[in-house]
Parts: C-alpha cells; structure tokens; sequence
C-alpha cells in the first residue's frame, strides 16, 4: 500500500467512523467565527465557546469591536490565556474588517493581526466550504502515528496531507482526523486496544509494549 492508497483508506474509515457534522467552535457568523479560532491557541475549545458568549454581548460585531477598550477587552477574555496579545489583535482585525466582509482567500486572510495559515485554513474550511488542511497538535499526532507523514512541522505537515488527498476531501479529513485525536489517539493514552486502524497504524505495537511494561 503506497502513501496515496494509505491516506485514501484512513480517510475513508474516519469518513464512516466520525458523525457528519464536526464544529468545534460554536460562533456560525463569519467574523465571530474568525475572532473565535484567533482566541482558540493555546486554550480548548470549550474555554473560547463560554468566552465569547461575554464578548459578542458586549462587542457584537466588527464596528462595535473596533472601538472597544483594549483592557476591557482583555478582562472578557482573560480565561482563554495570552490575553493581552489575544485582545490586540482581535481589535485590530476587528478594525481592518469594519464594512468589510471576512475574506475568502488565505492570502487576504492572512493579512489579518492574528490570523496564520491555521486560522485562516479553519475559516476558509469551516465558513466558505473550500479546501484546508488545518494542522493543529491533534491532527499533527494522528497523522504522524499513521505513517502518513514525519515531521512534526506544521507547514511540511498541510502540505503533505494536501498532496496524498483530492482537494474535495482535505477540510472533512481534517476535522475527522482531529476529532479521532480528540477522543481516541490521545496523547498520553491513546485507546490502541480499540483503534479501528490496529492493522495500519505503524505505532499500535510500540505503545502496547510499553503499556505492557509499565
């Protein structure tokens, strides 16, 4: 089985395996949404969701954002960590997106304060249904565990995945492979005595060993 028939099968049993509708975040507007995954580093998913709840009554769109108070703004979004940074750059996208819809592109997205490849990749995927491969530590360690990369390196990541995979099935593999990260291929403990790639997974075996050990 060369890399392209690997990606093709694993693709295909996350596919069947994972429900059809995966949203971590819970913002459907697209400038909530972008604020959203600017605030989701480094910070789960939940923390962000419960967050902007207090931040969008406050701030409910890009004008109202534009102008708020850079403290104020940090004091909302405390719980989500590097709030200070976090609290600039929303306030500065929020000023470069005022009568302006959230771009449709990665090169227009990236242009934002705040906004890498991730982000611009959860956007273009998650808002506008184009092709992206969003690489986060999830999606990172299932990826690299199933042989069908070794690097750890972000960039080097999405585009080998981009490459093994149809563009039409890059967002959907993305989000089945990091929820299969989320809730099977943990980190620490990942569940190898009922993974559905036991006959694929080139690190099945090296991690019941040391299971078997400790």
């Amino acid at each position: 089985m060369n890399a392209e028939q690997r990606a093709a099968e694993v693709a295909k049993r996350l596919d069947e395996l994972m429900p059809q509708t995966i949203q971590f975040l819970e913002q459907r507007v697209p400038f909530r949404f972008l604020v959203s995954v600017i605030l989701s580093a480094q910070t789960t998913d939940r923390i962000v969701n419960v967050v902007v709840k207090e931040l969008f009554k406050a701030y409910p769109d890009a004008a109202s954002l534009a102008q708020a108070n850079e403290e104020d703004v940090q004091e909302i979004i405390y719980a989500t960590g590097y709030y200070r940074n976090k609290a600039k750059n929303i306030i500065a996208c929020a000023q470069q997106l005022v009568d302006r819809e959230v771009p449709d592109s990665m090169e227009e997205l990236v242009k934002l304060p705040g906004v890498g490849r991730k982000t611009a990749s959860c956007v273009l995927g998650d808002i506008y249904g184009k092709p992206a491969i969003i690489v986060d530590t999830h999606f990172s360690r299932v990826v690299n565990r199933l042989g069908l990369v070794k690097t750890k390196d972000p960039a080097k990541v999405e585009k080998a995945i981009a490459s093994l995979l149809d563009a039409s099935e890059h967002y959907r593999f993305s989000m089945t492979a990091n929820l299969f990260g989320r809730s099977v291929c943990h980190a620490k403990k990942p569940e190898c005595e009922a993974c559905p790639f036991s006959d694929l997974c080139p690190s099945r075996d090296a991690f019941l060993k040391r299971r078997a050990k400790a």
